[in-house]
């Protein structure tokens, strides 16, 4: 993917994976990827980070198509494990699966195995963004071991920031159909704001979205992620970007910031 030459415009072309490059990731196994490489210097391998809310998976698919690179979610993993039969489940996300079936959090141990599974995504000759992981210190550390062995040395880490008071309004204005699942905000034009415009299905609000249940979550993440963050900051990774904005304006402060690093750091 390229850029024009004017900074001040992104150009998005066509991505250049096909469904190949996320059976790979998703299923692991014989799957292929299809993401075509691109020149060594312009290959990035980005870890990104945000809190619920800041539209970091939107700011992913963008990224996606301005770099080629794969987008390799950790969520999108346990996601489809639900729905793949006995015969496909790899050890590790059968592991996966019986946590998450009790109600417990997968150990960093489970999460590790599943990227072993998936080797060839990080080796990826378009680069990768991985989403979802690392969310501590501890799985940093094996992250950057793993990577080490490897030769795949990171890119950067993005970090993308978003004041509290914009999560909440963000988060707090999702309504989900009760059909079909749709979800909308309630700034979206539609003939009510309780009424589904695709299928007319009623709209509620998710108990995770109200404002005090938002408020709890945010403070949990950022205690959480704070050590991680000061983690990339002490190796100079660390790339803040501000998640105001519509989502072009971000992705166009987030490309504007990597083209500021150095060549040997990209």
């Amino acid at each position: 993917m390229k850029t024009t030459n004017d900074r001040s415009s992104i150009t998005i072309l066509p991505a250049t994976g096909g469904d190949g490059d996320r059976a790979a990731w998703l299923n692991a196994g014989n799957s292929r990827c299809a993401t075509l490489p691109v020149p060594p210097k312009e290959v990035r391998r980005l870890v990104l980070l945000g809190a619920p809310g800041v539209g970091k998976g939107t700011q992913a698919a963008l990224l996606h198509q301005w770099s080629g690179a794969c987008h390799l979610s950790t969520g999108d993993i346990f996601r489809a494990a639900k729905s793949l039969p006995q015969s496909e489940r790899t050890p590790a996300i059968q592991s996966a699966l019986g946590y998450m079936a009790r109600g417990a959090l997968v150990p960093d141990q489970t999460v590790l195995a599943l990227l072993y599974e998936r080797l060839r995504c990080l080796r990826c000759t378009g680069g990768f963004l991985l989403d979802g992981f690392p969310r501590t210190v501890a799985q940093a550390e094996a992250l950057e071991r793993l990577l080490k062995a490897e030769d795949l040395p990171l890119t950067r880490v993005i970090d993308y920031e978003l004041p509290i008071e914009k999560i909440v309004e963000r988060l707090a204005g999702r309504r989900v159909c009760s059909s079909c699942k749709g979800v909308f905000h309630v700034t979206d034009k539609q003939s009510s704001p309780e009424i589904c415009s695709h299928c007319g299905g009623k709209l509620y609000q998710r108990e995770d979205d109200r404002p005090e249940a938002i408020r709890v979550r945010m403070e949990a993440y950022h205690r959480s992620t704070e050590p991680l963050i000061e983690y990339y900051r002490k190796r100079n990774l660390l790339l803040t970007v501000s998640a105001e904005g519509t989502p072009p304006e971000i992705l166009q402060r987030t490309v504007d910031a990597l083209a500021l690093l150095p060549h040997s750091s990209q």
